[in-house]
């Protein structure tokens, strides 16, 4: 679950990271009004999406007064921004964030991640943080500097030096460096955090060092234990058809493609799209059903599928284990009553009472191809769709 820059500066200030004093508004109004609490020369304007690139789209600017601030903010809330993030169809800005601009001096890019190969927290952090840092990473990798540490209650000293000698910071600016890296260490382990981004972390000309911009992920299945994070969810920054899917459990994401996938498990679901580029098209999602889905869940699984415009054809691969194929079928015909399906559908059933689930979808009067196994299923739908 991602969150807004302004919710993710409260939680690292929370675990002790300096940031710049900023306030949020939903509208214009509230936004000045804010803003005069603040003891700054000039105010630094921040449209909130959940997407990066928004300096280079106009999404942040530098004012010199509440009347500009004003100006600005009217021309930026409700506007439709385009990043190298948000895809052609961009995001629109429903709130905005506006704090105290800062003397930098240098900037710095930081990061934490977990990384799954080797089980262990990576610290990611460079002396050329800004907005080109990906560009960074590819034309000077020796630039990028990645630091991986066990995951323990705490991090070392030593190893937060180890992250920030890229800096190459002396006296106090360092040991602030040093203290923000067990800050943002401890508030990873705390929330169940799966990635922090400060880019830029900044040293001021008053040499503090200061997260001048944050992102931050959390592990959705850890949502559990932090309520308080969860109230945070913006659910205008998700993409509708993976808002329903958390209704009922699915787990579902959008993808750029055509072909609409429903399996169940999901190594077989990686399988399933893999075996679609194989054969030169492109899933338009990742959605397993689960194990022990219902008729109700397969149901709102299909019409979530179907609600895709992209979507020229659908692929059902169910392998029945605990998830029975004729509960599947019968989920499928439900949906199949309600929306009228016009695009071409290959069913591939085999396990727990897959002749039970072939007959019900035989009876139901659906044009469907049915296959044999995966190999031949993803012919069959990139035949169908062409």
């Amino acid at each position: 679950m991602n969150i807004h820059e302004h919710q993710a500066k409260q939680i690292l200030k929370r675990y002790g990271a300096l940031v710049p004093k900023g306030v949020f508004a939903l509208n214009v109004e509230d936004l000045v009004e804010k803003a005069k609490s603040l003891n700054t020369k000039k105010f630094v304007l921040k449209a909130q999406i959940h997407a990066g690139g928004r300096g280079k789209a106009g999404g942040v600017k530098i004012l010199n007064n509440l009347e500009e601030l004003k100006v600005a903010a009217t021309e930026l809330l409700g506007k439709t921004l385009i990043t190298h993030q948000t895809g052609s169809e961009g995001r629109e800005v429903k709130r905005l964030y506006v704090e105290e601009s800062s003397n930098i001096d240098k900037e710095f890019y930081l990061s934490c991640l977990v990384d799954r190969t080797t089980s262990k927290i990576a610290f990611i952090s460079s002396d050329q943080g800004g907005m080109d840092i990906e560009e960074v990473a590819i034309k000077f990798p020796d630039k990028i500097l990645t630091t991986k540490v066990e995951f323990n209650e705490e991090i070392s000293s030593e190893e937060c030096e180890k992250i920030i000698k890229i800096f190459d910071l002396e006296g106090s600016s360092k040991n602030d460096a040093i203290s923000l890296i067990k800050s943002i260490y401890k508030m990873f382990i705390k929330t169940d955090a799966n990635m922090v981004e400060i880019n830029p972390l900044i040293l001021t000309k008053e040499k503090k060092i200061v997260c001048l911009d944050a992102k931050v992920s959390f592990d959705s299945n850890a949502l559990f234990r932090h309520p308080e994070i969860l109230e945070l969810r913006d659910l205008n920054e998700e993409d509708p058809k993976e808002i329903e899917a958390s209704k009922y459990d699915l787990a579902y994401i959008k993808l750029d493609g055509n072909i609409g996938c429903m399996v169940n498990g999901a190594g077989l679901a990686m399988a399933t799209m893999d075996i679609i580029k194989l054969y030169g098209e492109e899933p338009a999602n990742f959605l397993d059903v689960g194990g022990g889905a219902s008729k109700e869940k397969v149901s709102a699984a299909f019409k979530i599928i179907l609600s895709d415009k992209n979507v020229k054809g659908i692929l059902i691969n169910i392998f029945g284990g605990i998830m029975r194929c004729d509960v599947l079928a019968q989920g499928v015909v439900d949906a199949a009553k309600e929306i009228n399906i016009n695009i071409p559908l290959v069913v591939r059933l085999a396990g727990t009472n897959f002749k039970q689930g072939k007959e019900i979808l035989d009876k139901s009067g659906l044009k469907l191809i049915s296959a044999e196994n995966l190999d031949d299923a993803a012919k069959k739908i990139v035949e169908a769709i062409k």
